[in-house]
């Protein structure tokens, strides 16, 4: 057998789709991980992962296959949900939200890694399906523009895929933070608070603009090590000093900050919900979020994410700011950029776990 053939085959493969939202990759795992995880519920099987599987996570996310800005999506094709009928897949993030794998699903016809493929419907009327996607914050309804080509369904590439949001709220608005000298960069020059949002969209957010930080007008000249330990410092003096603002009121895991260099699905909630909060944005009024990337590409308006907020809700729980929610609607586009099929030798046991690419630290 050629050694192609006999590493594609091999009983440990990962096998990965990759596609990018709006510059932000993503690869999606459909074998190779999902049958190890154990426990009745999707957060159970987050755990599992967490906790007996993390280096098949850094094997394909870090050096030598991947890189520190990569992300990944596994597919987990039996939750608590899909069992009750309420979603047709789960899928795990291993970093952050976004809705790529939505646009795979309906392009896929293998009931191995899809097998609830058979039950998505095409809606004439609408000329879309939906996807019922059970994500670590809860089920998330993706609407996929699609179009029947006798009687299959096909992803139609002309209209942007959307979805409605886990209740997206707010809980801090404009609040001056203290920055002790442990926790200063060098941009911030001599002030010693910075003036910042938060936000909950299916993760947490602090949201600034880049002049708190020290950074401005904007991002356009900033060096981005510099910018991204600046978050860094930001972010752990948030988690250290100040948890209620990232506490989620009904499950304790999803208390935490992300970091992304995409507007992702989350992240666009989170910001919708400010803009709302602030006055600065009504219900049905769909407004553009842009990556770096997407903001200097040729075409920006074609590569952004819009979000628009469709319903206003309770949010179970929720004390104070953060008992007023909202239901976003987000729309964009993924593009597929690869096939992978990773694996590790046995005697490789430096890039087995995968490797950053750092100095040693004292």
């Amino acid at each position: 057998m050629d050694v192609f053939a006999s590493l594609s085959k091999s009983d440990d493969a990962i096998v990965c789709v990759g596609m990018h939202t709006t510059g932000e990759p993503t690869r999606i795992v459909l074998r190779g991980i999902d049958h190890l995880l154990t426990g009745e519920r999707l957060l159970d099987k987050r755990d599992s992962a967490k906790r007996d599987h993390d280096h098949l996570r850094k094997r394909i996310m870090f050096e030598p296959r991947g890189h520190s800005e990569m992300y990944g999506a596994i597919l987990v094709r039996e939750t608590e949900l899909t069992r009750a009928g309420e979603a047709h897949i789960g899928v795990l993030f291993c970093h952050n939200e976004g809705y790529s794998t939505s646009r795979f699903l309906i392009d896929t016809q293998d009931a191995q890694v899809f097998p609830a493929r058979s039950q998505l419907e095409h809606d004439p009327v609408t000329q879309t399906t939906t996807v019922g996607l059970h994500c670590p914050c809860g089920l998330v309804k993706v609407s996929v523009p699609t179009r029947l080509e006798g009687e299959r369904i096909k992803y139609d590439p002309s209209r942007l895929v959307s979805f409605l949001s886990v209740p997206s709220f707010v809980t801090a608005v404009d609040l001056l933070v203290q920055v002790p000298a442990e926790y200063r960069w060098p941009e911030l020059g001599d002030r010693t608070s910075v003036a910042l949002s938060v936000a909950y969209g299916g993760a947490f957010y602090a949201i600034l603009p880049a002049f708190e930080l020290g950074f401005g007008p904007g991002l356009r000249g900033a060096a981005l090590d510099k910018l991204s330990f600046a978050a860094a410092q930001l972010k752990a003096l948030l988690i250290q000093h100040h948890p209620d603002l990232t506490h989620h009121p009904t499950e304790p895991s999803l208390s935490y900050l992300q970091v992304d260099r995409s507007p992702t699905g989350s992240a666009v909630g989170a910001r919708v919900a400010l803009a709302f909060a602030k006055g600065h944005l009504g219900r049905n009024v769909p407004k553009r979020y842009h990556s770096i990337v997407s903001l200097s590409s040729s075409q920006p308006e074609q590569n952004a994410f819009v979000g628009e907020v469709v319903e206003e809700v309770e949010v179970e729980g929720g004390e104070g700011i953060a008992s007023k929610g909202i239901v976003v609607k987000t729309s964009g586009r993924a593009f597929y950029t690869e096939t992978n099929t990773f694996i590790a030798e046995k005697d490789d046991h430096l890039s087995s776990s995968g490797f950053e690419v750092c100095l040693p630290r004292m």
